[in-house]
């Protein structure tokens, strides 16, 4: 985020330093110094994004935090923590998982019947 945007939602410039702390502290793919969260993600050089749930990450950081307390966070901002675990971070889960995806797959084969029924009748042949 830049130093604008940030001083947009905080209402207040931010700190010196904020910026060198989340390059050194904050990137989950990356060596820690001395902090350990990973609530970024280096995509490239020079650009990042939030950290999701399954991103490979420095092993190192492997136990880090990648999710600020909800009630550290001052009370205009809480809901940007409740966006990132149901919208953000949770997207990736089922629909984005390709074996996840496939399931009912191929249903129309035993339509009108169930299951056990469809696979005995496939076994009706065997010796």
């Amino acid at each position: 985020m830049a130093q604008a945007e940030a001083a947009a939602v905080m209402g207040k410039p931010l700190r010196p330093g904020v910026q060198v702390h989340v390059y050194q502290h904050c990137v989950a793919n990356r060596a820690p110094d001395s902090g350990r969260y990973r609530m970024l993600y280096e995509t490239a050089p020079g650009r990042r994004r939030l950290f999701r749930p399954g991103d490979p990450c420095h092993p190192r950081r492997a136990t880090g935090k990648d999710v600020p307390a909800r009630n550290a966070l001052p009370a205009q901002c809480r809901n940007l923590v409740d966006w990132y675990l149901h919208k953000y971070a949770g997207a990736n889960d089922r629909a984005n998982d390709p074996v996840l995806s496939l399931r009912g797959l191929g249903k129309e084969i035993w339509a009108g019947e169930d299951a056990d029924a469809y696979v005995r009748r496939q076994r009706d042949d065997w010796q």
